[in-house]
């Protein structure tokens, strides 16, 4: 029977997601590639796109996006400039076999009818499995597109040999919590799920509409419907959203709450802790001041904050004398102890505050911040960064059980710790030394790491998710931070100053709207074994989620459930397949923003071959460049192994010719396949590019650039993969150019979106450095091959391409042409 959909709930702006953290770990997967090394990872400045969070650099635009909810429709966010940036989600920690982590365009989804037998037509039972008559035919229209998944390619190769080439590789891009307009058909009810495997009735399920009975897609077993299947033809079945559509929202508002709640009153539920480092000079603390003062404005009246400075000591505000600013000070050098604690919990005095009552004194307190007055460079600065964030989880934890008479109020979504940092942690617990020569600073390093992550893991438990941003020219030590926001969801981002870029970034964090106690299952066809993850999450334990009699998922615990997070999948074929098809099922359970327990089940089928041909021209460029680049960048944990990287996709590159590729006639060269004309190219981006190569300054910025890449959404990835190139027309166009340096010309302006950094140049800017290192050097090319990848040459005088062309300085990089040579390989003809 149909069930109507919920009402929709408050709508509201959404909100960045971040990058991930440090403590990833070599590659652990079944079959790695011959070629394949430990790496590093690193990063840089950033900016906004819709995908993303706008990160440290002045030079960065973006968008807002939507929240994760039932429903997804966003108001003009309270704040005009820059515009929003793009959003991104935390990457997680390592998990076991085969689950990797990081140190961490919807299209219309083409709906198809369900299926139903015969009544005439009894199934045969073999072994505990259905086969049904020969004659039944599906009535699903073929879709292999989804907002959701993103497959390396629209078919699978039978034979294992062929399919499994681990240089090419196969798998896919998974973004659960992905909102689009119109959204997934909802179902106020619980789902259909196989008794055997747990996998869901879906689209692809054939049904005996006699009986109601339905056959599992994965493990082909017959289950019940408890009459609910039962029509009077296949049909009547396909009103029925699970026969309709291959994504389904089920939704139970459960008794956490009697239903949706107003944003407000979900807002107010969830406090925000700004934890302040009041170790600044005075030009860095007057742009954090500005950005403080702005954004509590910004915040809804009924928000609650806390507020918390600290040194080497802590300093939590109290808001209980009205008008006037007071705090109570811990000392830094060791976690707050129990005693203390129990007294700031269970005194008189008032910690998180509704905006309403306590902006006048908010801003008090912003003001009354003094600059650093100690002679000493900032590095060497007294920090207790940990401990200021353990005292702020215990305000916001409240009383313990057995001290509340057993109730326990907890908030109704994920609360929000917000730190503003502008150096290194350097004392009390989680601390490093200031000087990297330190002679046991490896190993205090280290222990330091593992203190963060255990504290941003206690975070997570706790429904509070954890936000770094740093700001200034000080190196704050991100592989010490980093666990602490990636292992509580959070993000670690960078900004050049305490400026604008950072203030925005300040309340896109605060509006940022965030799932919890999120479980993605995946399940396919016996044909195919999940050989690895890369994403926001971990291998989840056994007892965290349902288990059926023969369940051979693959459980993902998810850190928090966002919409521009995304999983990386790498699968292969365990033997030659027989079947015409193979199925794909991933399930997201959560806790909505509004505390609504959603499933969301998607399942997605693909079509095998036989021919090699066809395989190739089911591939999709875009997507197999973004899984290979997360899984080389998984390996980037340091600068040396990020140059181990760069051999790394020279010979992937290699083997991929070699496999696929035409040898010439007369010739040792290799013509790389022209199924995969862009490929190379991407690749050749990816390993001298921000990611892997060494045009991002600091090690700190390349390391946070790499842990966001781990996460990020396909478009975000994309992006910070190969540069877009736009470049301006008359009437107000633009025209999409390739990423060369030709493009530089002087009577254009150019734009160049390279994920997290947006870049505008006119002849003669400062901004020509950033540029020409972003673009491929194709000036060196002779004039044949750069018409033949830059036909835009073509509208050029002689006088224009003589000028364009002394314009250039030399350089000793290769051009994409110079370097598929060195390979000892013809690159394809562009597309």
């Amino acid at each position: 029977m149909d069930t109507p959909p919920p009402q929709a709930p408050v709508q509201y702006s959404s909100s960045f997601s971040p990058p991930s953290v440090t403590t990833a770990r070599p590659e652990n997967r079944i079959n790695r590639p011959p070629f394949s090394s430990p790496l590093a990872t690193r990063l840089s400045p950033q900016r906004s796109l819709q995908d993303q969070l706008l990160l440290s650099s002045s030079r960065s635009i973006g968008s807002p996006d939507t929240v994760s909810g039932v429903s997804s429709s966003s108001p003009p966010t309270q704040f005009s400039t820059p515009p929003g940036p793009p959003i991104f989600s935390s990457p997680l920690r390592p998990a076991a076999v085969p689950f990797q982590t990081s140190p961490a365009s919807p299209q219309p989804i083409a709906f198809s009818s369900g299926s139903t037998l015969p009544t005439s037509s009894p199934p045969n039972f073999t072994n505990g499995t259905t086969q049904f008559p020969l004659q039944y035919t599906s009535a699903v229209e073929e879709t292999v597109e989804s907002p959701y998944v993103l497959f390396s390619a629209h078919k699978v190769l039978k034979r294992k040999k062929q399919a499994n080439v681990s240089s090419l590789g196969f798998g896919a891009l998974v973004t659960p919590g992905k909102e689009i307009n119109p959204g997934p058909q909802v179902v106020q009810r619980d789902a259909y799920r196989c008794q055997n495997c747990g996998a869901y009735s879906n689209i692809y399920s054939e049904v005996l509409i006699s009986s109601g009975q339905w056959q599992c897609v994965i493990c082909k077993r017959l289950n019940s419907s408890d009459g609910e299947y039962i029509a009077a033809s296949k049909e009547d079945l396909r009103h029925l959203p699970e026969f309709s559509s291959p994504t389904i929202d089920y939704v139970q508002s459960g008794n956490r709450r009697p239903g949706y709640v107003p944003v407000s009153d979900s807002r107010m539920s969830a406090p925000i802790f700004l934890v302040i480092d009041e170790c600044l000079d005075e030009a860095h603390l007057q742009h954090l001041q500005g950005s403080l003062h702005a954004f509590v404005d910004s915040l809804p009246q009924n928000m609650r904050i806390g507020i918390i400075t600290y040194g080497r000591t802590i300093s939590i505000y109290d808001f209980s004398e009205g008008s006037v600013a007071s705090a109570d000070v811990l000392p830094g050098g060791n976690s707050p102890s129990e005693e203390s604690l129990k007294t700031l919990i269970y005194g008189t005095g008032i910690y998180l505050s509704p905006m309403h009552a306590s902006l006048s004194v908010v801003h008090t307190i912003f003001s009354s911040l003094r600059p650093y007055r100690l002679n000493l460079p900032e590095a060497v600065r007294d920090r207790c960064l940990g401990a200021a964030v353990e005292a702020a989880m215990a305000i916001i934890q409240g009383p313990s059980a057995d001290m509340s008479r057993g109730i326990i109020k907890r908030p109704g979504g994920n609360c929000r710790i917000l730190v503003c940092a502008g150096g290194p942690n350097t004392y009390g617990p989680g601390s490093v030394p200031s000087s990297l020569s330190h002679p046991n600073y490896p190993y205090m390093e280290k222990t330091a790491m593992k203190w963060m992550e255990h504290l941003g893991q206690g975070a997570h438990r706790n429904n509070i998710i954890v936000d770094i941003l740093c700001a200034g020219t000080c190196p704050v030590r991100v592989p010490v931070l980093q666990p602490l926001a990636k292992s509580s969801g959070g993000v670690l981002l960078l900004h050049d100053d305490f400026g604008e870029a950072f203030g925005v970034n300040l309340q896109r964090a605060s509006m940022r709207a965030a799932g919890s106690h999120g479980l993605l299952e995946i399940r396919c066809s016996d044909d195919i074994l999940v050989t690895q993850v890369i994403g926001p999450g971990e291998e989840a334990p056994a007892d965290a989620h349902e288990t059926f009699k023969n369940d051979s998922s693959f459980c993902i615990q998810m850190h928090s459930v966002e919409e521009t997070q995304s999983f990386s999948l790498s699968m292969e074929t365990k033997g030659d397949i027989r079947n015409d098809y193979v199925y794909f099922q991933f399930a997201v359970r959560y806790w909505n923003v509004y505390q609504a327990d959603i499933s969301r089940v998607i399942t997605m089928r693909l079509p095998t071959v036989d021919s090699v041909s066809q395989y190739l021209g089911s591939i999709q460029e875009n997507v197999v460049a973004v899984l290979i680049a997360k899984r080389t960048l998984l390996h980037a944990k340091t600068a040396a192994d990020a140059i181990d990287m760069r051999i790394t996709v020279d010979e992937r590159i290699k083997d991929i010719a070699s496999k696929f590729g035409l040898l010439l006639p007369k010739s040792k060269l290799v013509r790389f396949p022209k199924e995969l004309s862009t490929l190379p190219e991407m690749l050749f981006h990816l390993r001298r590019g921000p990611l892997l190569g060494n045009i991002v300054g600091h090690e700190d910025e390349r390391s946070v650039l790499r842990n966001l890449y781990l996460n990020a959404s396909y478009e975000l990835s994309l992006r910070m993969l190969a540069p877009l190139c736009l470049m301006h027309r008359e009437g107000g166009t633009f025209e999409e150019l390739p990423a060369y340096d030709l493009s530089m010309q002087s009577n254009s302006a150019v734009v160049l979106d390279h994920g997290t950094d947006v870049f505008i140049w006119l002849e003669g800017s400062s901004q020509a450095r950033y540029f020409v290192s972003r673009l491929i050097p194709a000036h060196k090319d002779p004039p044949y091959e750069q018409e033949a990848r830059f036909p835009q040459l073509h509208t050029l005088s002689a006088g224009q391409r003589a000028r364009l062309k002394a314009s250039f300085f030399h350089t000793d990089d290769q051009s994409f042409c110079e370097w598929m040579r060195s390979l000892k390989l013809v690159a394809p003809e562009p597309s």
